[in-house]
């Protein structure tokens, strides 16, 4: 049986400029354009875009109906309010990732840092206000030592429900 290459979740980021966004995040973080589909004056339909395996779509703001069931915001649209950020896993290479973005012209708001639950963080911020956390793991941290060092209470249910 060949296994599903569609990803279960497909985030979507709304964008005053979508074809600009798809431009910088090629650039930036080097996400691939997979799909773009636009109307006869050149403006963005649909887009999607790949990274390592994972998709994202990247739109345009909407007023509701009858062309979206909401109205759609970007960051810049909210006076900078966020209201998700996208996490994004790279197996190795976050700090030369880090210095891409930001050569691209990425604000980092926060430094690549090693993190107590073993991985390696840093966080963007796009042209538009969107943030995106990009991770990688360099440790493979007990949960009783993240216990430890946060004094928060660590459970995974899926894993206690597999073995339980």
């Amino acid at each position: 049986m060949t296994e599903a290459t569609t990803p279960v979740f497909m985030p979507s980021v709304f964008y005053r400029d979508p074809l600009a966004a798809l431009r910088w995040l090629e650039a930036a973080f080097g996400f691939e354009t997979t799909t773009l589909v636009t109307d006869a004056e050149g403006r963005l339909a649909y887009s999607e875009m790949s990274f390592h395996g994972g998709v994202i779509s990247v739109g345009k703001e909407w007023d509701g109906p009858p062309l979206a069931p909401a109205r759609t915001r970007s960051p810049a649209s909210l006076n900078g309010a966020c209201t998700q950020f996208i996490r994004v896993h790279l197996a190795d290479g976050l700090d030369a990732h880090a210095g891409r973005a930001r050569a691209a012209g990425a604000t980092i708001v926060q430094e690549p840092a090693d993190q107590f639950y073993g991985a390696r963080v840093y966080r963007a911020l796009d042209p538009e206000g969107h943030v995106w956390a990009f991770n990688q793991e360099v440790a493979d941290v007990p949960i009783a030592d993240q216990e430890a060092a946060t004094g928060l209470t660590i459970r995974s249910p899926a894993k206690e429900m597999s073995h339980g």
